[in-house]
């Protein structure tokens, strides 16, 4: 679990910048996979300058975002 306060942003895996930068956070031990052995379909950009890889959508993360908001 991420508390929701400590997210910047929730970007798509797909693009080749953030595919550079999955490898330079995994490379300096900064990436936490949360996939639990499913395709990467989001990954979150946290405060404390880490990331992790999410196998939800980012629409479906920002939905449960909203609804825990209300």
């Amino acid at each position: 679990m991420i508390p929701e306060n400590r997210i910047i942003a929730i970007l798509s895996p797909e693009s080749a910048p953030v595919k550079r930068m999955i490898q330079a956070y995994r490379d300096d031990n900064k990436l936490i996979d949360g996939t639990q052995g499913r395709k990467t379909k989001s990954v979150i950009f946290l405060e404390a300058g880490y990331i992790a890889l999410s196998y939800l959508t980012p629409e479906t993360l920002a939905g449960k975002l909203d609804k825990e908001g209300s």
